[in-house]
């Protein structure tokens, strides 16, 4: 979340089925629509201004940069002890080290949200954002 005069904001990573990522920032109303969702919902498209299109959350971080990771329920940051996977990468086998993350629930406090496209729709992503963009 970024806070400008109050204002909600998103920075939505989305990949398509071609490998190539977009980014998209959401404010406001479209901020709002993605706040309780969690890690591996569906969004449709029409939610975040591009219509037709519908995608699934895979991943994101706050705006401190903790990941969320999708095995711990809620919105909060926590201190969890960890043996791999998203937030913690193993240098050897069997260490464990206790690591803060946020939990699998999008919220103010999140600021970048990964997704992937399940559904894609008639206008080609690149002229949507495009267009979202420059006006």
């Amino acid at each position: 979340m970024s806070q400008k005069a109050g204002q909600l904001e998103f920075k939505l990573n989305i990949g398509d089925q071609k490998g190539k990522c977009h980014t998209k920032i959401v404010r406001d109303a479209q901020a709002h629509s993605l706040i309780g969702l969690k890690l591996g919902a569906k969004v449709e498209g029409n939610l975040i201004g591009l219509p037709s299109w519908e995608f699934t959350i895979t991943g994101g971080s706050d705006r401190d940069g903790f990941p969320h990771r999708a095995s711990i329920d809620g919105a909060g940051r926590r201190k969890y002890l960890l043996k791999g996977g998203v937030g913690y990468k193993v240098p050897r086998k069997g260490k464990r080290v206790r690591k803060a993350v946020r939990g699998n629930t999008i919220s103010e406090a999140s600021y970048q949200i990964n997704m992937k496209v399940l559904k894609a729709g008639s206008k080609a992503l690149e002229e949507l954002i495009s267009e979202v963009s420059s006006s």
